[in-house]
């Protein structure tokens, strides 16, 4: 079994989602305001798509799609 979480860093912040969580209803994707996330074409062990952080230098730290996950697979942790 590959590792659930998928962790991506840049300057600033680093979002992680755990995708044996994520469910693939791609709210994060249509809530995010800057595109940060993409559907994998992967999938995991339950049959579902998981969503995966692809442009983590244009967050701005809303933190919408760790707010509006249905399934709490999503984390954003500012740096200081």
């Amino acid at each position: 079994m590959e590792d659930a979480m998928i962790e991506k860093s840049s300057e600033g912040n680093t979002i992680s989602v755990n995708k044996n969580y994520c469910k693939g209803c791609e709210i994060c994707v249509e809530n995010c305001p800057v595109n940060v996330f993409e559907m994998s074409e992967k999938i995991t062990d339950s049959g579902y798509h998981y969503s995966v952080p692809k442009n983590v230098e244009d967050c701005i730290d809303c933190k919408q799609c760790e707010l509006m996950c249905p399934d709490f697979a999503i984390k954003v942790n500012e740096e200081d």
